[in-house]
């Protein structure tokens, strides 16, 4: 893999400029953050008067613990324009979730927003490797998804050729990428899982491809992950973060050189870790739930948002800003097992450090009586497809699960091709566990 690590001289100045200073713009920015969310959305004038607090409350930065949390909630029940802070004519962008678990929250940009947000993007893909020219394939799903117009605004900023071909259709992914021979490549880790599969099944070896750099995001991915991806394609992984609720995808970003966390973009986001149960802030350092507030945007603005993401807060290294550890998982796709809590991350690790499974799972939770269950659906490599051979992995992937997590797990290890494939975001987890 090549050295791509950007010349300091073409990052934007914030990007190494002093604590000192970050800071100072940052509480500035945040000071009109709130004071915009207070005078024009309904919704924060009522909470805050509620709990006796008021924007000019906001002293230092350390006073931003006294405001109220907003939570995905709040935005299903202000569907659909109920949050946004300036009038709708002024939105020139809308962008909503897929609303499966209710109203889907809808989220607004001002054009002042959107232009933030490519430069945001183009900030992290210069972060990740990627240079004005290059071609940057986007197979993030375009529309009502932030991934997709996300990065392609944020490329198109940078001022990189780009391949709009959204997801599915691995084929012609492949195709594509053989043809036009991008550096780039922005998808979520799971689905260049199945586009690695393609190339297999093509035999067209992936090592030999112009991709040098992949942007991945929209899903928790494990550094075990990483690695498997940078070895099939000799390029280098990064890991992209973001949602919709704050931007979408160019909050934060890993460099290229360093590859050791996310840098967060303190200079239009502030972020906090917080204890999940309590609320309370916890120190730069510590693990728990993050949360965000914008401290530029117009037509959206959000503080205190919890976004459910476990991470701990780290001084920046590549960067002055801080870095976010690694996302690896979610307070709420946190599975709690006959009393053990159980990761997604961690069931993928064991999974990958197999070399006879192939890197697909899913998680089924069952419930028989008043016991919990767990299925991990794998899926053999061709080269162990045999009856033994996967009885083995079998076997050998229960004891893993045991001894790592804490668990007993019933293990299926299918014939490849068995376990359900990604188009975008993988479904890791069915839970059937209150159904009946």
């Amino acid at each position: 893999m090549r050295d791509l690590a950007a010349d300091r001289s073409s990052l934007d100045p914030i990007e190494i400029a002093s604590i000192d200073e970050i800071r100072a713009t940052q509480l500035e920015r945040l000071k009109w953050s709130l004071r915009h969310a207070y005078e024009n959305v309904p919704l924060y004038r009522d909470r805050y008067d509620a709990a006796g607090v008021h924007p000019d409350d906001l002293v230092t930065l350390a006073d931003l613990a006294k405001f109220p949390f907003m939570e995905k909630d709040d935005l299903r029940a202000s569907y659909p324009f109920g949050l946004f802070a300036v009038p709708r004519d002024q939105i020139v962008r809308l962008h909503a979730s897929s609303g499966t678990t209710g109203k889907p929250t809808v989220v607004g940009y001002t054009q002042n927003d959107i232009d933030m947000w490519a430069n945001m993007v183009a900030r992290s893909m210069r972060a990740s490797g990627t240079r004005p020219g290059d071609i940057a394939h986007i197979a993030y799903g375009y529309g009502l998804f932030t991934g997709g117009l996300g990065a392609h605004y944020g490329a198109e900023r940078l001022g990189c050729t780009v391949v709009p071909v959204s997801g599915g259709m691995t084929e012609r992914q492949v195709t594509l990428i053989e043809d036009f021979k991008p550096t780039t490549i922005m998808v979520t880790p799971s689905y260049m899982l199945n586009i690695l599969e393609q190339y297999q099944k093509a035999g067209i070896d992936p090592r030999g491809s112009s991709l040098e750099v992949g942007i991945f995001g929209a899903e928790p991915w494990t550094n075990t992950m990483r690695k498997e991806i940078e070895n099939a394609f000799d390029m280098h992984a990064v890991d992209i973060y973001g949602l919709s609720e704050i931007l979408g995808p160019g909050v934060a970003n890993e460099c290229v050189e360093t590859k050791d966390g996310l840098h967060i973009w303190e200079d239009h986001f502030y972020p906090e870790i917080i204890d999940p149960k309590t609320g309370a802030v916890l120190p730069d350092g510590e693990m728990g739930e993050l949360v965000f507030t914008t401290i530029t945007k117009e037509g959206l603005p959000m503080i205190r948002y919890r976004t459910r993401d476990l991470s701990r807060l780290l001084p920046g290294t590549a960067r002055s800003m801080r870095r976010m550890e690694k996302i690896t998982g979610r307070s709420d796709d946190m599975i709690i097992l006959r009393g053990v809590n159980v990761f997604p991350s961690q069931i993928e690790e064991q999974v990958l450090s197999l070399s006879g499974l192939a890197p697909y799972f899913q998680i089924e939770l069952t419930r028989a009586g008043r016991m919990d269950a767990m299925t991990v659906n794998v899926e053999a490599v061709p080269q162990t497809a045999s009856d033994d051979d996967r009885g083995a992995n079998t076997a050998l992937l229960s004891q893993k699960i045991k001894d790592t997590i804490g668990i007993t797990a019933k293990v299926v290890v299918g014939l490849p091709g068995t376990v359900e494939r990604s188009q975008g975001k993988a479904r890791r987890v069915i839970d059937t566990r209150d159904e009946g």
